[in-house]
């Protein structure tokens, strides 16, 4: 084989290249670092669980949207019975006001990029 060396070598050179954020992120310790979004509020409970909404949230407002706007459905009842109604200002918004330490936190460190919520609505003012 001819120039084996040369191509070993540019191999072991692609391969330090290409996973070098992976060891940038092992030697910083930046990749254990979990973003903590800020929640302000009196309020106890959500609509739904912690843990569907950290993985759903985005289905259910989805779901909140095609209810109010299209089938004019405006109350959602959670699994406890209590009742909310369905919107983003009027119920999501008066605990999660501060986009850029709840939203952008999560969106940014998990690169989902930006959510499309704020192509309709306005962005609070945020609540420090």
């Amino acid at each position: 084989m001819y120039d084996a060396g040369k191509i070993i070598v540019g191999l072991i050179i692609f391969l330090v290249l290409i996973t070098s954020p992976v060891w940038y992120n092992m030697a910083s310790g930046k990749s254990e670092v979990v973003p903590q979004p800020k929640i302000i509020t009196a309020e106890k409970e959500c609509v739904m669980g912690t843990e569907y909404m950290r993985e759903k949230h985005m289905d259910l407002l989805n779901e909140w949207r095609d209810k109010a706007v299209r089938e004019g459905e405006r109350i959602h009842a959670a699994p406890n019975g209590r009742k909310f109604n369905m919107s983003l200002t009027g119920t999501c918004l008066n605990c999660h006001s501060n986009k850029t330490e709840f939203c952008d936190a999560c969106h940014n460190y998990s690169a989902v990029g930006q959510p499309y919520c704020w192509d309709c609505h306005n962005i609070p003012e945020e609540i420090k």
